[in-house]
């Protein structure tokens, strides 16, 4: 009885099971072809170019991301907006 059941289910069951998982590793490499990783996208930006120091906190800034206000003539360079609110409303700026 047992021998029959190993004989007449189990051990097809089983081979069933291997040849499937072989075949679906077989198809499945093949069907995937190798992807480049992906990179992320280059900054809006251009690299280079001239840096002015944000008179609030000190951080160097591109000329063209920088935020910009004018101020008695004088183009000031900010790294945020926040920056800029605190420019505007006095706060002390770092000596240096």
């Amino acid at each position: 009885m047992i021998r029959f059941f190993f004989a007449r289910v189990i051990l097809p069951l089983l081979l069933f099971l291997l040849l499937r998982s072989f075949l679906h590793n077989l198809f499945a490499s093949r069907s995937k072809a190798p992807r480049a990783p992906q990179r992320p996208d280059p900054p809006s930006v251009p690299a280079g170019g001239e840096l002015r120091k944000d008179p609030v906190c000190g951080t160097y800034v591109s000329v063209l991301a920088g935020v910009q206000q004018k101020v008695n003539g004088e183009m000031l360079y900010f790294c945020s907006d926040a920056c800029r609110v605190k420019y505007r409303a006095g706060a002390p700026t770092p000596k240096g």
